[in-house]
């Protein structure tokens, strides 16, 4: 079975990240510390993806969780 996840927000948030620094992006939309997870998708299907920032910079972090480049918005939510 395959669910689509909650769409959390419809626009990006945009995050400081640090280069090097490990992050757990929310691939549910339960989290109530979007766009991060915080353990919500227990009980479902999906998991958190983990990144590490390249490099230290503000960054666009998907919430409509359509995007086709997690954890990054690709403008996914324009249709959602």
């Amino acid at each position: 079975m395959s669910s689509k996840p909650t769409v959390a927000g419809t626009t990006p948030i945009w995050e400081a990240l640090e280069a090097g620094k490990s992050y757990h992006w929310c691939a549910c939309g339960l989290s109530k510390k979007q766009p991060y997870c915080d353990g919500s998708h227990s009980g479902t299907e999906f998991t958190p993806i983990a990144f590490t920032a390249t490099e230290t910079a503000k960054k666009p972090i998907c919430t409509c969780k359509a995007t086709k480049t997690p954890p990054y918005c690709d403008g996914a939510h324009n249709s959602v």
